[in-house]
Order: C-alpha cells, then structure tokens, then sequence
C-alpha cells in the first residue's frame, strides 16, 4: 500500500494539483489512505449526502418520492445544467428531481429537495451513519452566492485572479459544506451494503449514481466495457471532486473519494480531471491485488 500511495502522490503532483484520497473495498473492509482524514469543501459532492437524507425519510414515510413539485424560472439557483439553465416552468416528482440532481449536478433540482428535506435532516443522516466530519451548513444557492459576494463588482471574471480566488468562503471548509475523503467513502459502503437504507432505497440510489453523465474524471481510470461506476462530481473555482464506487465483474466493490486543488484558475484543465481517475485507478488495483495476496 505505501508504494501505491506514492505512486497516487506523483501522479497528483505531475497533473499539478494537490489532493486527498481515501479507497474503500466495501465488502473486506481493507482500506488506501492517501490524506483521507483531510477536511475537504464538498461542493456539489454534498448532493450525495441530500440523497441519502431524502430516501430515508422516504423510507420512514415522511415524504412520498412521487410527490410532484413545481418549478418556477424567478428565484431558481443559478446553474449550467437541467433546471437551472431552463427558461420556463417545470412540473416534476422528487426521485426525477434527484436524478437531475445526481446525473447532471443539477443546482435547482438540489435546493428544491433540500426546501423538501431540510439541512438538519441532511446532517441528522450523516451523522446516524458515522459521518461525523461531514456537515451542511447552506444550500447550494447559498453557496453561489457567497462566492459572487467574494468575487466582488467585477464578477466572474475576478476568479481568474488567484487572490480573489483564496479569499473565496466556498473555498474554505470551515466556512462551507464539508467532509472528509474517509468520511464519503463511510457513505458510499452504506449504501451499497444497504445500511443507510432498505433495499428498495439503496437500490434507487445505486441507480441514479450510475446514470452520471460526466466520464472525465473518476470513469476515466476505468476505461472497460464490464467495470461499472457510479459516482457525484463537485466543482467549484481550483477544485475538482468526485466521490464514487467502482465495480468489477468479478464482485469486487471499491468505494473511492477524491478531493483535489490547483493553483490555476483556468476553469478547463484537463488533466486536473483526469488525474482523480488516474489516482482512484491506482488505489483500486493496489486493494485487488492485496485481496489476491490475502486469499492465498
């Protein structure tokens, strides 16, 4: 394992970006910890712990997930993706709100089932499934706006000014959602061992994770036709996240949580995503192969 996380050490520093790492095999339990301990801004990772939270109440019946809800345009959070980037009013249950939130990070879709769950119940799931150093403290919007505060008059364009960039609160874990890479794949083993929920649940969660679109960061380490992953990205200025789980034909099951920083403020640097596959890849290996070394 030492040399592993060498090799995941070097690899961060070649795509230029410092990062944490923690892997998880979920059903032996063996464990990679490269910084996994690390106090990490979330991002929209937290939308993870929002659906936990949101199909746990499900379960308790305090919500129905078939429950529709009404989209208006005025006040909707800002975003690139589903709801957010849409122009007239929208009509939708609260599970296809959750896949919008998952597949495409969907802002507007997260803050309308956070209005529905509730920040305390968010914690209140993280909490019961020992996430003890994972906290919502503002919902996405919330966040945004804290960084176009930060940015000041100038806007968007300020962020490509490092100096504006470090004084950004969404940037800083004691200010804004959090975790820890250790902490997220704590998560991930719960629901796929169905331990944050019944079944039924955690198998509708399973499946909204894999129905991620975006294939440039955790996917890309896992280049094959029979290896499945599931994962939630998180991007903000200099950060690039995703939490994940990986999982082969043989049954294999690895949880992974990366969390990365870069020095550039350029919004497209393709190897700063890359490198988490790169990195998730070498951690999921060192962990098959001591499960081989193990079995002999």
């Amino acid at each position: 394992m030492t040399d592993a996380v060498a090799r995941i050490h070097a690899a961060l520093t070649d795509a230029g970006v410092t990062g944490w790492l923690h892997a998880l095999d979920i059903d032996s339990g063996e464990q990679l910890d490269a910084g996994g301990d690390q106090p990490v801004c979330t991002a929209s990772v937290h939308k993870l712990c929002l659906l936990v939270a949101l199909h746990e109440r499900a379960e308790r019946g305090a919500l129905d997930l078939a429950e529709q809800v009404e989209s208006v345009p005025e006040g909707r959070t800002a975003g690139p993706t589903g709801l957010a980037a849409m122009l007239d009013t929208a009509r939708m249950s609260l599970r296809d709100l959750a896949y919008l939130m998952m597949a495409v990070s969907d802002n507007a879709a997260a803050d309308l089932l956070l209005r529905r769950v509730g920040l305390d119940a968010v914690n209140a799931t993280t909490d019961r499934l020992g996430c003890t150093r994972t906290r919502a403290v503002h919902s996405f919007g919330e966040m945004l706006a804290t960084v176009k505060e930060d940015a000041g008059p100038e806007g968007a364009r300020a962020l490509a000014d490092p100096r504006v960039v470090s004084r950004l609160r969404a940037l800083d874990p004691a200010r804004t959602n959090r975790s820890t890479p250790r902490d997220m794949t704590r998560l991930l083993g719960a629901v796929w061992r169905d331990e944050a929920c019944v079944p039924e649940h955690g198998a509708a969660m399973r499946r909204i994770m894999g129905l991620q679109v975006w294939p440039h960061r955790l996917a890309s380490g896992f280049p094959f036709d029979d290896v499945h992953v599931a994962g939630k990205t998180g991007s903000l200025p200099t950060l690039r996240n995703e939490v994940g789980v990986v999982e082969y034909p043989d049954g294999g099951r690895y949880a992974v949580a990366v969390f990365t920083r870069t020095a550039h403020t350029a919004a497209t640097l393709p190897a700063a995503d890359a490198v988490i596959g790169t990195a998730a890849r070498i951690a999921v290996d060192a962990l098959r192969a001591r499960a081989v070394h193990s079995s002999r």
